[in-house]
């Protein structure tokens, strides 16, 4: 529990405010006068990795993993280099400074790719481009020219159909920048990385990790690619000389892992994982920073528990009528849920319920998916009609079942001005579910009206086809009726 809360703004200026204020009148060297031993930046996201540099450069210790390990995370440049120095992969990038260029270095990558200027929040300004001509649009946008004037646009091949994973990791290396701070002892011989867990998402790799499902255990991925994995992070945690927690993003296609992204801090999954295997790690990992040994303390990588739990976004969509609500790159989600069953079907509609959203066990679907998701979504109708759901479709998604033996209800478009829609039924109490898989963006398309319909109604919404997966799987146990509640403790 904390002794002092400071209800400022997280800024430079505000947080050496209160470093003086503490000092009683200036920022004084930790361990003589100064009350102030040093600042903790791991435990709140992005922005406090942002101040690290002026809180250095004012005389502020920083606690944990140093600047230059973070610089060199932050840094494309840098952190490219590193790959390479360790002999991992990463989806072919570039650094655009303008249009032309951007549009050269998509060409020569390939499409489809993933854009983001530089030093962002919360993946605001990412978009996923599939030809040129949304490339040059994404280019060409108030935002991004704003954006373009302070730092480049990163461009990275998109993996289409990849399975994104999250590793989280504690290490307790020396940190480069050990003189600005008396806090760490001598460096141990045996300063050592160990793997918190390792996260599979449900969602592909293209939606934002803070807006994507995701489970521990892992549910698909071989045991051979998983210690791939977790040899690729902790490799990576030594070479960053990372002391406290240690974030990786990274993408599986084709049995190749690809790092994302990596982030010299705690991430949003701390407290899942933590859950997830019953270790306090934040606790760890703060007395990690100020000087304990993994070795002292006793922590080890602790095995995957004989239960799995499923970490759920939780969305404001429902405050925001008219909103189109597709998931993607820019995250939008606003908390996260947990669910936790020996079976990952009933783990994840738990985590569903403790997110608002209650999926039906009976009653119509409406299914309309694109082009590209046609085929994917045969089993998923097929498996809605067996479990005895009335499956209403759109006529494209309608003809390409029909032509494999699969028979649903074709729905008017809604621009075709005839009824009934499938705004109708769903005014009408008729569709219990929508998975709509997206072609076109923006409220005012069809589309984009169906989806914010749906959730102004509080129909639960699918926007991918691997969650419709997960969805079918998961109704498929509620009809069964074979699940319970239990209290986390009694998993371990």
């Amino acid at each position: 529990t904390s002794d002092l809360l400071f209800f400022e703004p997280l800024t430079l200026e505000d947080v050496l405010n209160v470093v003086e204020r503490l000092n009683g009148g200036g920022i004084e060297v930790p361990g003589r006068s100064g009350k102030v031993a040093g600042v903790i930046a791991q435990f709140g996201g992005q922005t406090p990795l942002n101040l690290a540099h002026g809180l250095v450069k004012a005389g502020v210790p920083l606690v944990g993993t140093g600047v230059g390990s973070i610089d060199e995370a932050e840094d494309r440049d840098r952190f490219k280099a590193m790959i390479e120095e360790l002999g991992l992969r990463q989806p072919e990038s570039g650094i655009a400074r303008g249009l032309e260029q951007a549009v050269e270095i998509a060409d020569r990558i390939g499409y489809p790719v993933l854009v983001r200027p530089s030093y962002v929040l919360g993946g605001r300004g990412m978009e996923t481009c599939f030809d040129a001509d949304s490339l040059r649009r994404y280019m060409s946008s108030a935002v991004i020219a704003s954006e373009l004037a302070d730092a480049p646009v990163l461009i990275d091949r998109f993996l289409n159909d990849a399975i994104e994973v999250d590793v989280d990791v504690l290490a307790d290396f020396e940190p480069d920048e050990r003189s600005r701070t008396s806090l760490l002892p001598q460096r141990s011989a045996n300063a050592r990385a160990v793997i918190c867990g390792v996260m599979e998402h449900i969602e592909e790799a293209g939606i934002h990790s803070g807006d994507s499902t995701c489970t521990i255990p892992h549910y698909s991925l071989p045991s051979v690619i998983v210690r791939r994995i977790k040899d690729q992070a902790l490799a990576m945690a030594k070479r960053l000389r990372v002391r406290g927690l240690m974030n990786v993003q990274m993408a599986v296609k084709d049995d190749q892992v690809y790092v994302i992204e990596v982030n010299p801090r705690a991430s949003r999954t701390v407290p899942f994982v933590s859950k997830a295997k019953g270790v306090p790690y934040a606790r760890l990992a703060a007395r990690v920073m100020m000087g304990a040994a993994l070795d002292d303390l006793g922590v080890q990588e602790t095995q995957d528990q004989s239960f799995f739990a499923v970490k759920e976004s939780v969305f404001p969509f429902s405050k925001f009528p008219g909103v189109d609500v597709i998931l993607g790159p820019e995250m939008r989600s606003t908390g996260e849920v947990m669910g936790a069953d020996r079976s990952l079907p009933i783990a994840f509609a738990k985590a569903q319920m403790a997110a608002g959203v209650r999926l039906p066990t009976k009653g119509s679907v409406f299914l309309s998916v694109r082009e590209a998701d046609r085929t994917a979504a045969e089993p998923i109708a097929r498996e809605f009609l067996a479990m005895g759901f009335e499956v209403f479709t759109s006529k494209g998604t309608a003809a390409h079942l029909a032509l494999r033996g699969i028979a649903t209800r074709p729905l008017h478009k809604l621009s075709e001005g005839a009824r009934p829609t499938v705004l109708d039924l769903m005014a009408n109490g008729e569709v219990a579910l929508v998975v709509n898989t997206p072609t076109r963006k923006g409220a005012k398309t069809d589309e984009g009206r169906i989806r914010a319909t749906a959730t102004r109604m509080g129909i639960p919404m699918i926007t991918t086809m691997s969650a419709a997966r997960a969805t079918v799987d998961a109704i498929r146990e509620l009809q069964s009726g074979a699940w319970n509640v239990v209290a986390i403790q009694d998993y371990f």
